[in-house]
């Protein structure tokens, strides 16, 4: 009986401090934004939200948001099939570098892209001949998305890639589906969720990039100011109500974003 009471007390006590690093990580902090966005009463909130500025800046990170994503859709599936169903020299190490934005500080990510398309770089030097404008422009802010959400469809998808049955291939080849309708009918079903999740993560990680972006665009409203950078400006311009107003938008955003995932998930599993 004493044996079973003190693990009922160390049991309650794990969760308790588990629970408590919950809420002091998590549900403060967002508790917070919605405090302060309201903080200065529903018609600075809602004037807030309504500033063109603002709301140029939220849709332009969508906007780029949704094309870094779709690259990393299609760029991050190739990159998970080559690195699961072939074998080559360096593979291992190719796989290791696969994670390497996540061990990176964004800014230095933003660094090496202002290093090599910057105006003084050879590259950037090259695109300007040809009439084409990378840094401080909307291309060096889809770049820098590209490499901090690099990850996220790769490792969703090598996982269902290992666990695909080539027993399904061979069977398709043998019934004599082709190799296309095969991979449309047999594996891409297969790989849809990790895609789907992937895909889905990267683009809610790319709405909240700041560090690698900051250093490379133009912070020109309209144009080249996203979300992240204006509430850093609203922040430095002492109006801390204005900037978790819009926090709040991407806030939402990506708590639907989570939710869609967490669906997704859990319908893979069932299948």
């Amino acid at each position: 009986m004493t044996t079973w009471i003190r693990h009922r007390g160390w049991t309650w006590g794990f969760r308790s401090t588990v629970l408590l690093y919950f809420l002091a990580l998590i549900v403060f902090p967002i508790f917070g934004i919605y405090v302060q966005s309201f903080s200065s009463g529903w018609t600075h909130f809602a004037e807030s939200i309504a500033d063109p500025i603002a709301w140029k800046a939220v849709l332009l990170t969508i906007k780029l948001g949704v094309i870094a994503t779709l690259i990393n859709v299609c760029i991050g599936t190739m990159i998970a099939w080559v690195l699961i169903r072939y074998r080559f020299p360096g593979r291992t190490l190719l796989n290791s570098l696969v994670d390497l934005p996540f061990a990176l500080p964004t800014a230095v990510g933003g660094l090496m892209i202002l290093l090599l398309l910057g105006p003084g770089s050879l590259l950037g030097s090259l695109a300007e001949k040809m009439g084409a404008q990378i840094v401080f422009h909307q291309p060096a802010i889809v770049i820098a998305m590209l490499f901090v959400t690099f990850p996220f469809v790769i490792r969703a998808v090598q996982p269902l890639l290992e666990e695909l049955d080539p027993l399904e291939q061979e069977a398709a080849y043998t019934m004599g589906a082709s190799k296309a309708r095969t991979f449309f009918k047999v594996i891409l079903p297969s790989m849809l969720p990790g895609i789907i999740s992937g895909g889905m993560l990267a683009f809610s990680r790319a709405l909240a990039e700041f560090g690698a972006v900051v250093l490379v665009a133009g912070n020109i409203p309209g144009r080249t100011l996203i979300a992240s950078v204006f509430i850093f400006g609203e922040v430095e311009s002492d109006n801390p109500a204005g900037a978790a107003a819009v926090s709040i938008l991407l806030l939402t955003l990506s708590f639907i974003i989570l939710w869609v995932i967490s669906t997704v998930q859990q319908r893979g599993r069932r299948a």
